[in-house]
C-alpha cells in the first residue's frame, strides 16, 4: 500500500481516494498504511467472534432495505440479489495489537437466505435466515450510499481474481506491476467482450472469465484457408456456437480505430 497508493496519484488520480479490498486486507497494517497516506478505506470484515457479536448488537429496526439497479449473482447466497438490507454501527478493531487499535464504521449488508430444498407449498419458513457482509470503512458517504456500492464493487472485482496482493507471483514490485498490467488488460477486454457482442445473451452478459474461458475462448474448432481464405470449422454441437460466432461478427463490425 506504501507504494500503490503513491503510484495512483503520480498516475493522475486525484481527489478522495478509497481503497477498496477483501477480508485478505484486512489488517492493522493496511489501515494504517491508508491513513498515513491520506487515503480512506473500505475494506471486507472477517466475520471472527468480535465482529458477529458486534451484528447481533445491532438493533433490528436500524436495517435499511436498499433495491439494486440491476440484480447480481451472490454464490454465498446462492442467487440473484436484487435486494438486501444494511445498517452500521461502531467498530473498533485490531485491539490485540498494541497501539494499532482502529476505531470505524462497520457497514453491514444483509441478504436472506434461500431455502435449500425449497419448502413445500403452502408451507412457510420458521424465521428468516441471512446472510452478512461486514465492511469495516472510514468512508464519508451516508449509509445509503455505501451500503450500495458494497455489492456493486463486489460484483465488478469479482470476475478478477487479482485484487489480492497474496496472488501475486512475486516479492519483487516492479515484476508484480507487469504481471498485475497484463492481467487487468485481459479482465478489461473480456469485459468490453461482453459489453459489445453479448449485452443481450442472457446466459453470457455478466459470465464470469472462468466461465467464458470454457464456452467460448476455448473453442472445439479448427481454422483452415481454402482458396486463399480463412475458415473457422466449429463444432456443430458445440452449445454456445452460435453465441461465438455472433460474438464474432459483431466485433469485425466494429469501426477501425481513425
Amino acid at each position: 500500500m506504501a507504494e500503490s497508493i503513491p503510484t495512483a496519484r503520480q498516475a493522475g488520480c486525484t481527489g478522495a481516494l478509497i481503497l477498496r479490498g477483501d477480508s485478505a486486507f484486512y489488517s492493522a497494517e493496511v489501515v494504517a498504511a491508508c491513513r498515513a497516506q491520506d487515503t480512506r478505506f473500505s475494506i471486507t470484515a472477517k466475520l471472527d467472534r468480535k465482529v458477529k457479536a458486534a451484528l447481533a448488537a445491532i438493533d433490528p429496526g436500524a436495517w435499511t432495505p436498499i433495491k439494486y439497479p440491476r440484480a447480481v449473482f451472490d454464490e454465498q447466497a446462492g442467487g440473484w440479489v436484487s435486494d438486501a438490507e444494511v445498517a452500521e454501527t461502531s467498530y473498533t478493531a485490531f485491539t490485540s495489537k498494541k497501539g494499532k487499535r482502529v476505531t470505524a464504521r462497520l457497514i453491514v449488508r444483509q441478504v436472506k437466505k434461500k431455502l435449500d430444498p425449497p419448502a413445500a407449498d403452502g408451507q412457510g419458513e420458521l424465521f428468516p435466515a441471512y446472510r452478512y457482509y461486514p465492511i469495516f470503512t472510514d468512508s464519508p458517504y451516508t449509509l445509503l450510499q455505501a451500503g450500495s456500492s458494497i455489492v456493486i464493487t463486489r460484483c465488478r472485482s469479482r470476475p478478477t481474481p487479482i485484487s489480492s496482493t497474496v496472488r501475486s507471483p512475486s516479492q519483487d514490485w516492479t515484476v508484480n506491476q507487469g504481471w498485475m498490467l497484463a492481467a487487468n488488460l485481459g479482465h478489461d477486454l473480456d469485459c468490453w467482450v461482453r459489453l459489445l457482442t453479448l449485452h443481450d445473451q442472457d446466459d453470457l452478459e455478466r459470465a464470469e472469465p472462468d466461465t467464458m474461458r470454457y464456452r467460448l475462448y476455448h473453442l472445439p474448432a479448427r481454422l483452415s484457408t481454402h482458396a486463399r481464405r480463412r475458415h473457422l470449422r466449429i463444432e456443430r454441437s458445440w452449445p454456445w456456437a452460435q453465441a461465438f460466432v455472433l460474438a464474432w461478427q459483431r466485433l469485425t463490425q466494429l469501426p477501425a480505430l481513425a
